[in-house]
């Protein structure tokens, strides 16, 4: 099924129009509409997830917990809301004996307006029609239009009725939350007028494609794009020796997980030569299972990304798991620093699926200089033990990274305050996270207001509602 252009139109001209009701609405409203949403995909799990696994093969037990975290997504962002400090609500008093004099000022936060949100094919729920990118839109006061994976449309039709029929009911506008199928659909979506920003989650080669048509546009519009990640990890020769079996088992959960399908999967694990970390991984990975990966596209990619690193001559085969036939078995490769230093752009390249690349350090030098080569990814982590010198390999890691870990693997993201789920490109193109609290400032823009009228400023920067809200008063936070 494919949105024609004429549907198109009329979509958007039932967001623009629900636009100002969004942008309007009061905190609490706004609030009461993210969680009728959650409510409302709660009660319908028995019928969503069947549907789901259906057309994702992901497991009832996975998807389940996605819609746990889906619901919970939005009823953190009702949150957010209700606490108000996402608005940078800033005074500054006027002042006739400054030089020179300084009139009233006043700032907030407002909604952008319209927003694009495409889904990604490896969460059918938490990045898709109701995920983190809607919920954060919705909070922000902005209509959402959704451009649906063509690897789960089923699914995606039905959460679209679900969520669109809940925020109705319970009082927002109607053209809160629409979708559109179609490669055609997508590209004019992004491209359309109404539109003034977008979040999307899946390829490099797809993401790039959408962002130029973005920032191309006569009026080019801010594309919030999570396009690929290494997640490189770190072994130090001590905990190399003090953990090594442990860790080994760790990342043969964390590489095969979901199929290898998570955007944090560790892809490049930087561990000292000789240390007996890759025996004991070797060991581990025979018994390990692959499964179908989700999409055809996925599968028949699958294979030929680990053909392309395997063809590198510095490349060898460590072991692998197993699969039934036209699945994914898990495989683990090895290469050395040297290498990733001299040939990046072939052996640091994203392979979605159930791999993982050692490279094998023997020096300080080495691992630094292979680390300067990994582009921008989502994580990085550094496994050391105490009193190890670390700085620099911490300096370098953080440069490449929005999240940092000391413990524990990358698969797996907490949808908390303090989430940073982006980092450098190619992991994203701008700064921003995608999960977390801070997520909803990406639809977002600041407005001041000089010498204003009490009664003529938005509601939320007038005396009463300060005096309720977190803010910050002639430099001076003020809380309530």
């Amino acid at each position: 099924m494919t949105t024609t252009p004429e549907q198109l139109d009329a979509i958007l001209a039932e967001a623009a129009a629900a636009a100002p009701v969004w942008a309007s609405s009061s905190r609490a409203d706004r609030a009461a509409w993210l969680r009728a949403a959650a409510d409302a995909l709660d009660a319908a799990a028995d019928e969503l997830v069947p549907i789901a696994d259906r057309e994702t093969r992901l497991g009832e037990t996975r998807l389940r917990g996605e819609v746990g975290r889906t619901t919970g997504q939005l009823r953190l962002f009702a949150s957010v809301v209700e606490e108000g400090s996402y608005l940078e609500l800033t005074v500054d008093d006027a002042d006739a004996a400054a030089t020179p004099p300084r009139p009233e000022l006043r700032r907030l936060l407002v909604p952008v307006g319209p927003v694009a949100v495409f889904s990604a094919s490896n969460f059918p729920f938490a990045f898709s029609v109701a995920g983190g990118d809607t919920a954060s839109a919705l909070a922000s006061g902005a209509p959402v239009v959704v451009k649906a994976h063509s690897g789960h449309p089923e699914l995606s039709r039905r959460t679209a009725e679900i969520v669109a029929s809940a925020l109705e009911a319970a009082g927002a506008p109607s053209g809160s939350l629409a979708l559109v199928e179609g490669r055609e659909a997508g590209n004019a979506l992004v491209q359309h007028p109404v539109i003034q920003a977008a979040g999307f989650t899946g390829s490099l080669s797809g993401g790039r494609a959408l962002f130029d048509l973005a920032t191309g546009r006569p009026d080019p519009i801010p594309f919030y794009g999570e396009l690929g990640s290494v997640n490189p990890v770190v072994v130090t020769a001590a905990a190399a020796a003090t953990r090594g079996e442990e860790l080994a088992q760790g990342l043969a959960t964390s590489f095969t997980m979901g199929v290898g399908q998570f955007c944090t999967k560790p892809g490049v694990v930087f561990i000292p030569a000789d240390s007996g970390f890759e025996a004991s991984l070797a060991a581990l990975v025979p018994a390990t299972t692959g499964g179908p990966l989700l999409t055809d596209r996925i599968t028949s990619a699958f294979p030929d990304g680990v053909a392309h690193l395997v063809g590198d001559p510095s490349v060898e085969v460590v072991a692998s798991g197993t699969a039934h036939e036209g699945e994914a078995a898990p495989i683990v490769l090895a290469t050395d620093a040297a290498a990733v230093a001299a040939r990046p752009e072939v052996l640091l390249e994203e392979c979605f699926g159930p791999v993982t690349l050692l490279v094998r350090y023997a020096s300080e030098a080495d691992l630094h200089a292979a680390l300067r080569a990994v582009p921008g990814s989502l994580t990085a982590t550094l496994h050391s033990e105490p009193g190890e010198d670390v700085a620099e390999t911490l300096g370098l890691l953080q440069s490449r990274a929005g999240r940092v870990l000391f413990a524990g693997w990358p698969t797996g993201v907490a949808v908390t305050w303090s989430q940073q789920h982006g980092g450098p490109w190619p992991a994203t193109t701008s700064l921003h996270t995608s999960v977390g609290a801070t997520a909803i400032r990406r639809f977002l823009r600041p407005v001041a207001y000089q010498s204003a009228p009490q009664e003529l400023l938005p509601e939320a920067l007038r005396d009463e509602a300060l005096a309720t809200l977190p803010h910050r008063r002639n430099g001076v936070l003020v809380l309530p």
